[in-house]
C-alpha cells in the first residue's frame, strides 16, 4: 500500500503496540498520517514519530479529538482569561466498573482460521492466542497498551495540556493496584498519579470499580459514557479562585464561587441573598471526532501544519506514561522535558522504552 503513489494519507488505527512502526513507515514513504491516540506505546517511540515526521517534512496528526470541539476551545479562554480565578489544581478522571468479572479470564486456545497471530503480535513478545488479547479486549495488557491513563486519560490530558497552555510536568508521583485480579489483563484498575506543572498540581484518577467519576451534576445535562441517571465517568475539573469549570468531551458547566461572608453559615432557603464571584453556565456540545477528521484533511489539502501536531500528540501521551512509570518504580520521578528522560533514575529510564521483537524491528528507537 505504502508504495502506490496515489495513496496520500494513511490513517494508524491498529492496536497501540503498532502505533510507531506503521506511522513511521507511512511517513517514509512519502505520505501523511493520522494515528489514533495513544500517539505510542513508549515516550521514545513517540520521539521516533516526531523526528520521522520532521525528516520527512510530513504531517503528523494525532487522534485527540478534543483538540477540534468548539467548547474545549471555549474552556481554553475562560481559564486563560482569568474568568474563572486562579487555576492552581486541576483533576481528571476516568471511572467504570469492571467488578466482578467483567473482563474474565478465558484459557488459551487456537488463534482463528485466518488470522496471522504472530503478525499481531507484531513487536512485542511471543504470546499463547488468547480471546482477551486480541482486539476488543487487548488494552487491559501492557503489551499492547498504556492502560486506562493512555486509553480514556490520554485525550482528557491533552485537553488539560490545551486549556491551561502548558506542554509536561515536572514532577510526577503516583500509586497503581490491581482491585479485580480475577478479570484478565495485567493493566492498573486503580491508578492515582498527582502532577506538578508550572503553577499547578494535576491530579489524575482512574477507579474502575465505581462509574461515578467526581463532580456535581446539572439537570438535564448529558454526559460522556453516562449509563445511568447518576453516574459522571469521564471528565476534567479546574479550580479556580472565582469558579470550577468541570468539562468532558460533551459539554461543561461553570460552578461559581459565593463571595466572602460568614463561615459555615446556614445555607438560605434560596439563592436570593448570595452573591457568586462568576456567572453560572452550562453548555451542551457534540463529540467532535468528525469535524477533527476534517481538520486533517484540510491541513493536507493547503499543506501545512495546524495547531493540532505530531509534538501535541506525543506530549499528552507521554505525560500519560510517566504517571505509569512512577506507579511502577514506587518513587517521585523528576522530569526533563527538553531532554526527555528522568533526573538521575536509570530505572525509570529504563521504561521509556522497549525492546521490539524480531523480524518486526522495523523502525529504530
Amino acid at each position: 500500500m505504502l508504495e502506490i503513489q496515489e495513496v496520500d494519507a494513511v490513517m494508524v488505527s491498529t492496536p497501540d503496540h503498532w502505533h510507531s512502526i506503521a506511522t513511521v513507515l507511512g511517513l517514509e514513504a512519502g505520505k501523511h498520517v493520522y494515528v489514533e491516540k495513544p500517539f505510542a506505546l513508549t515516550i521514545r517511540e513517540g520521539r521516533a514519530m516526531v523526528e520521522a515526521a520532521r525528516r520527512t517534512k510530513r504531517i503528523l496528526y494525532p487522534g485527540t479529538q478534543h483538540r477540534s470541539a468548539p467548547h474545549i476551545a471555549e474552556a481554553a479562554r475562560m481559564v486563560q482569561s482569568g474568568e474563572i480565578g486562579d487555576v492552581s489544581l486541576v483533576r481528571v478522571w476516568n471511572s467504570g466498573n469492571i467488578a466482578p468479572n467483567v473482563q474474565q479470564k478465558v484459557p488459551d486456545s487456537d488463534p482463528p482460521a485466518g488470522l496471522d497471530w504472530d503478525f499481531y503480535l507484531g513487536p512485542s513478545p511471543r504470546a499463547p492466542f488468547n480471546r482477551m488479547r486480541f482486539l476488543t479486549n487487548y488494552r487491559v495488557f501492557s503489551d499492547y497498551a498504556g492502560g486506562y491513563i493512555t486509553d480514556f486519560g490520554n485525550h482528557r490530558v491533552d485537553s488539560v495540556h490545551q486549556i491551561m497552555g502548558v506542554s509536561s510536568p515536572h514532577t510526577i508521583s503516583a500509586v497503581g493496584r490491581r482491585l479485580c485480579p480475577q478479570n484478565a489483563g495485567d493493566i492498573y484498575d486503580l491508578h492515582v498519579a498527582t502532577y506538578q506543572y508550572p503553577g499547578f498540581i494535576m491530579e489524575y484518577v482512574a477507579s474502575w470499580v465505581n462509574s461515578n467519576g467526581i463532580g456535581g451534576r446539572s439537570p438535564g445535562m448529558r454526559y460522556y459514557g453516562m449509563r445511568g441517571l447518576y453516574n459522571r465517568p469521564h471528565g476534567f475539573a479546574f479550580y479556580g479562585t472565582k469558579a470550577a469549570l468541570y468539562v468532558d468531551r460533551i459539554g461543561y458547566e461553570v460552578f461559581p464561587e459565593p463571595e466572602p461572608g460568614a463561615p459555615y453559615a446556614a445555607a438560605p432557603a434560596d439563592e436570593s441573598g448570595i452573591k457568586y464571584r462568576a456567572e453560572r453556565k452550562t453548555f451542551q456540545g457534540a463529540d467532535a471526532t468528525a469535524e477533527h477528521a476534517q481538520n486533517f484533511v484540510k491541513q493536507l489539502r493547503t499543506g501545512t501544519k495546524g495547531a493540532v501536531d505530531e509534538m501535541v500528540g506525543h506530549t499528552a501521551t507521554a505525560a500519560c506514561h510517566l504517571g505509569t512509570i512512577a506507579a511502577k518504580v514506587g518513587r517521585t520521578l523528576h522530569w526533563n522535558a527538553e531532554k526527555e528522560d528522568f533526573e538521575n533514575d536509570a530505572e525509570a529510564s529504563r521504561l521509556l522504552t522497549r525492546d521490539l521483537r524480531k523480524p518486526y524491528d522495523l523502525i529504530r528507537i
